[in-house]
C-alpha cells in the first residue's frame, strides 16, 4: 500500500461540556447523511438519516466489561468535532486510488466520574462508522470486553438479504462456521438465520428509500471476529463469537490491554445500489499494520482441483497445468491439499523449478489445525505452530513458492483472529502471498497487511463439482456476492469455468447451467487481485477461441468500480476499469432475459465496442458494436446468461 503525498488529516474542531442529556450531530460533507447521538437516562445511542429520512431508528451503543458496564449509567463529558481527508492508493481493491474526506466526532463518556469510553464517529458522503475506546481508571490496565449493546434498529418494513450463521462443530469434518451458507432474500426481518444469527456483511432495503449495509472493519489479533444478531422485530444487535467454536475452547470475550480500541462499527447507505458496491469503507477506516517485505505480484492462475478433485494432486497433473498456465500467460497454479504426501517436498520443489522457468509461480495449500476440527487434510498441523510454520515459510522461500492457502479455520474467537494475522506477518517475512478458504470474512485486511490477498467466505465454486443443486443455483448466488460479499473485501471465488461438466474427462459430474459469457462476465463481477480459475487443459481446444482469448487478457486488478443496475439475486451489471480500459460486465437469474439500454459514460459517442453476449440458447459470441451519440448500447441477458462489454 503506497500513501500518496497529498495524504493529509486536517483538524478543526470545537470543544465543548455537554451533561447527561446533551449530544451531537455529525454530518457528511455534502450533507446528506445526519448521525444524532445522545445519552438518554444513562444510555448511549445514535439515529442516522439520508436526505432526511430515518434509515437507522435511535440504537443503543456501548460495550460490558468485566471492569464495568459502560452501556448504562453513562454520562457525556467532552465532545470535539473535526474534519478528516486522506488520499491512499491500493492495487488490490475495487478502486486503485481512494480519496476519503469524512466529518468526525469524538465523545467521552464517563460513568462514576471517571472517563471510561470514548466513541468516534466517521460520516462520509456514503458510510457511516464508530468505534470505541476503553480507558483504564487508576491502575486499571486490562479488561476483558464481554460484548456490545451495539445495535442497528432499523425502520419498520425493512427486507433482508442476509447469510445465516453455522452453527459450530458442524458440516464437513466439524468444520463450521466458515461463512459459506446461502443467502435469503428479500425476507422480513425478525428472524435470526437458523438461531445463531447472521455473517457479515448484512444488506437491508429500507422499502423505497434505499439500501443499508452493515458490517464492521479493523478486526484483528486485539478483538474477536463479529456476527449480527436479531432482537426481534427490526432490532439487530453485535454478537460476539458463539462458545462452541474452536471446539469449545477459549472464551468468547476479547482480551485487551488498556486503553483499547474495538473495531469499526460500518453503515453504507444510499436511495440505490449504487453506495453499496461502490463504497471502500473496509478501507478508508484502517491502517497497514506492517511494511510489505517486497512488492507483491498478484494475477490469474490455474486450479487443478476444482475440476480434478484430489486424484489430480500428482506431479504429472500438476506439470501439466503449469504448462496451462504458461499458455494462458498466467502467473501461478495453485497445487491443493495432500501435495505434501501424493507429490513430496523435493518434487514440489522441483516443480517450482520448472514453474519458474515458465514464468509460472506456485502456491500451496495447507490446513490451518490446530485441535479445532476434524478436517484430515494434510499438510496439517504446521500453520498453527510459530516454529513449525516459520520453519515450512523458509523452506518455501528458499524454493520460489509464490503464496499460500490456507484452510479450515476454528471460527472468530480472539485466538484465531490472531492466527490469521499471525500467519499473515510470518508470511510476509518470507515474500508469501496468502489466501483464506473455510475462513472467516476479511475485515479491511487489503490495506492492513500488504501480502493479503483474498478470502473465500462464500458459497464458492467447490460447491458447483459437489452437488447438481449448486449449478442449478449458480446464477442467482452470482447475482448476489457483488452486492454483499463481495463488497467489503476480496472474494477468492475460484470460477468462470469453460468445461460443461465438472470432471476431469469434461463427460460426466455436475452440468454447468450458465453459459460461456456468463463464466468471462464473473471474471469481472467477482473482484480479487489474485484469481484462480476453474479452468482446465482441455479448455484449449474445446471451449470457444474467443473465451479462451478473453480469459487470458482479463485483468485482476481495478482502477475503478462502478454500478451500473441490477437487483440482489435478479441480475447485475457492473463496469470496472484496468487502466484507460473499460469492461462493462452483467448476467440475469430470472427466468425472462433483461433487456436494457446502457448508458455508458466511459465509452466515447459513436465509438466502436467488443459485445460478448448469449442468444436465447446460450450459445455465446463477440461482435463489434457501436455506442450511440447518447453513448448508449442496447443489450440483452438471458437467463443464466451473461454479456461483457470492452473497448
Amino acid at each position: 500500500m503506497k500513501r500518496l503525498l497529498s495524504s493529509f488529516i486536517m483538524l478543526f474542531g470545537f470543544m465543548a461540556s455537554a451533561n447527561a442529556q446533551d449530544g451531537c450531530t455529525i454530518k457528511s460533507p455534502d450533507g446528506n447523511i445526519a448521525v444524532s447521538f445522545t445519552v438518554t437516562n444513562g444510555k448511549p445511542e445514535y439515529s442516522v438519516t439520508l436526505g432526511g429520512k430515518t434509515f437507522i431508528k435511535p440504537s443503543p451503543m456501548g460495550l460490558k466489561t468485566n471492569i464495568g458496564d459502560f452501556s448504562a449509567g453513562m454520562s457525556t463529558g467532552e465532545i470535539s468535532q473535526s474534519k478528516v481527508s486522506e488520499t491512499y492508493s491500493l492495487r488490490n481493491i475495487k478502486q486503485s486510488t481512494v480519496n476519503y474526506t469524512a466529518n468526525a466526532a469524538t465523545i467521552d463518556l464517563t460513568k462514576d466520574g471517571s472517563k471510561r469510553l470514548t466513541v468516534e464517529f466517521r460520516v462520509s458522503d456514503r458510510d457511516v462508522a464508530y468505534r470505541y475506546t476503553v480507558h483504564p481508571v487508576k491502575d486499571t490496565r486490562v479488561c476483558t470486553i464481554d460484548g456490545e449493546a451495539s445495535s442497528f434498529v432499523l425502520p419498520d418494513g425493512t427486507t433482508t438479504f442476509l447469510c445465516p450463521q453455522a452453527k459450530p462443530m458442524n458440516g464437513f469434518a466439524r468444520t463450521s462456521p466458515s461463512y459459506e451458507t446461502p443467502y435469503t432474500v428479500d425476507d422480513a426481518a425478525g428472524k435470526n438465520g437458523w438461531g445463531n444469527g447472521y455473517t457479515f456483511p448484512c444488506l437491508f432495503r429500507e422499502g423505497e428509500d434505499g439500501w443499508v449495509l452493515i458490517s464492521e472493519t479493523g478486526t484483528d489479533g486485539n478483538y474477536v471476529g463479529c456476527r449480527l444478531i436479531n432482537n426481534g422485530g427490526t432490532n439487530y444487535q453485535i454478537g460476539f463469537p458463539q462458545p462452541e467454536e474452536m471446539n469449545g475452547f477459549s472464551s468468547t470475550s476479547a482480551m485487551v490491554s488498556l486503553p483499547a480500541r474495538t473495531p469499526w462499527r460500518t453503515i453504507t447507505l444510499g436511495s440505490s445500489l449504487k453506495n453499496i458496491v461502490e463504497t471502500t469503507a473496509p478501507f478508508d477506516l484502517t491502517e497497514q499494520k506492517y511494511a510489505p517485505s517486497q512488492q507483491y505480484t498478484y494475477g490469474k492462475g490455474s486450479w487443478s482441483w476444482i475440476i480434478g478433485m484430489d486424484p489430480s494432486c500428482n506431479y504429472d497433473e500438476q506439470k501439466r497445468y503449469i504448462d496451462f498456465s504458461a499458455a494462458m500467460g498466467y502467473q501461478s497454479v495453485l497445487i491443493d491439499a495432500f501435495w505434501d504426501s501424493a507429490i513430496g517436498y523435493d518434487k514440489i520443489a522441483e516443480l517450482a523449478r520448472y514453474g519458474k522457468s515458465k514464468g509460472v509461480g506456485i502456491f500451496l495449500w495447507y490446513n490451518s489445525n490446530g485441535p479445532w476440527n476434524d478436517a484430515p487434510q494434510t499438510p496439517i498441523g504446521k500453520m498453527n505452530n510459530p516454529r513449525i510454520r516459520r520453519a515450512e515459510m523458509k523452506w518455501m522461500h528458499d524454493n520460489g513458492i509464490r503464496g499460500i492457502k490456507v484452510d479450515f479455520f476454528g471460527g472468530d474467537k480472539q485466538p484465531m483472529m490472531q492466527l490469521y494475522e499471525d500467519i499473515l506477518a510470518d508470511a510476509n517475512d518470507f515474500g508469501l502471498l496468502v489466501i483464506f478458504h473455510g475462513c472467516t470474512l476479511p475485515r479491511g485486511w487489503e490495506k492492513m497487511y500488504p501480502n493479503y490477498a483474498a478470502s473465500e467466505a462464500v458459497l464458492a465454486s467447490e460447491n458447483l463439482h459437489f452437488g447438481q443443486g449448486a449449478c442449478d443455483n449458480e446464477a442467482f448466488n452470482a447475482c448476489l456476492h457483488p452486492f454483499i460479499r463481495n463488497t467489503v473485501g476480496s472474494m477468492d471465488f475460484g470460477g468462470s469455468a469453460l468445461n460443461k461438466f465438472y470432471n476431469a474427462d469434461n463427460q460426466h459430474g455436475s452440468i454447468r447451467r450458465t453459459s460461456d459469457v456468463f463464466a468471462l462476465a464473473t471474471a469481472v463481477l467477482f473482484q480479487s487481485a489474485v484469481q484462480h480459475f476453474a479452468l482446465a487443459p482441455n479448455n484449449l481446444t474445446d471451449a470457444p477461441s474467443w473465451a479462451i482469448e478473453f480469459m487470458k487478457n482479463v485483468p485482476t486488478t481495478w482502477d475503478e468500480t462502478k454500478f451500473i443496475d441490477g437487483y440482489p439475486g435478479k441480475y447485475v451489471i457492473i463496469a470496472r476499469r484496468s487502466g484507460s480500459k473499460w469492461f462493462i460486465a452483467g448476467v440475469n437469474a430470472q427466468k425472462e432475459p433483461v433487456k436494457l439500454t446502457l448508458t455508458l459514460p466511459m465509452f466515447a459517442a459513436n465509438s466502436a465496442a467488443r459485445l460478448y453476449s448469449d442468444d436465447p440458447q446460450l450459445v455465446g459470441s463477440v461482435k463489434n458494436v457501436k455506442i450511440n451519440k447518447k453513448q448508449q448500447l442496447l443489450i440483452t441477458i438471458p437467463c443464466n446468461g451473461g454479456m461483457v462489454v470492452t473497448e
